[in-house]
């Protein structure tokens, strides 16, 4: 990683990804209030960047949860009980004993299958095993750069459905479980809904374009028969995660993360069996696709 030029900032040090795509802010303590130029250079890294770190940064959660009040407000959470007296703060706590898939296990943009889907998800690492649990991320704004003008053009008019059904359903994968968990995940007949947003999203700070579906939400395309949607998806779904447009983030205790859910998505890996990780998640209210 290369620092990025000083006079693009005056009160932040951001030291980029090669490509671009994830970078790393210090100069920061984020326990206490930003003042108001610090935050919109955060909000504008954020926003050139997709994916943020925050390395030694060992916040409470009212920390946490004020950092992410300032960022925008809290997004709705469906699906996962929080914390006690923490409503709008997950505790993604993962025994060494247990022996269900990691939580996240699956591309996806967080929550998009909500009508205003959140602008960004917050992360930070209270405990981090010694194995595995790196979470990839995919720059969905290269992705669809680099598709030819004919498939730009092709793709522009449609509506992608989004649905929580295959994770959170009724007959979803986690109605189907049955391997001990300590998250407390709760199915739901609501799940099962669906909505559309716009297949090609408009970022609304960059102006920039992005390939807005994903494996584990988007279950079709509006006005397409289930194979015609199927194949368009696949396409893209294959595209997307290739490897020119994946950063893999290596977590460090006490690091705070945020990234974009409007243009990028994510994965959770596993491989770190017998060891306890500790995360805490908030979200950051979002807008409706355009």
């Amino acid at each position: 990683m290369l620092k990025e030029q000083e006079a693009a900032y005056r009160c932040i040090e951001v030291t980029p990804q090669a490509s671009g795509f994830g970078a790393e802010i210090s100069g920061l303590d984020l326990s206490r209030p930003l003042p108001a130029e610090a935050l919109a250079e955060v909000k504008g890294a954020w926003a050139a960047h997709g994916v943020v770190a925050f390395p030694d940064q060992p916040l409470s959660l009212e920390a946490q949860e004020a950092f992410t009040q300032a960022m925008g407000g809290f997004g709705v959470d469906p699906y996962i009980a929080p914390m006690p007296g923490h409503p709008n703060v997950l505790e993604l706590r993962r025994e060494p004993d247990e022996t269900a898939t990691n939580f996240g296990a699956g591309w996806h943009s967080d929550w998009s299958f909500q009508a205003e889907p959140p602008a960004a998800t917050l992360l930070h690492a209270k405990v981090v095993p010694p194995v595995g649990g790196d979470t990839l991320f995919v720059d969905a704004t290269r992705a669809y750069e680099s598709l030819s003008p004919t498939m730009q053009a092709m793709l522009a008019p449609l509506r992608a459905i989004h649905s929580a059904r295959q994770a959170y359903g009724t007959s979803g994968v986690f109605a189907r479980e049955t391997a001990k968990r300590t998250l407390q995940i709760m199915v739901s007949e609501e799940a099962d809904g669906s909505l559309s947003h716009p297949l090609v999203r408009t970022h609304p700070v960059t102006g920039r374009k992005a390939l807005f579906v994903s494996p584990v939400y988007t279950v079709g395309i509006e006005g397409l028969t289930e194979p015609e949607a199927k194949a368009i998806l696949g396409f893209l779904f294959a595209h997307l995660t290739q490897e020119a447009f994946v950063y893999r983030h290596r977590w460090r205790e006490q690091t705070l993360l945020m990234w974009d859910n409007r243009c990028t998505m994510h994965f959770a890996e596993g491989g770190y069996d017998g060891h306890l990780r500790l995360m805490h998640r908030t979200t950051v209210k979002g807008d409706t696709p355009v």
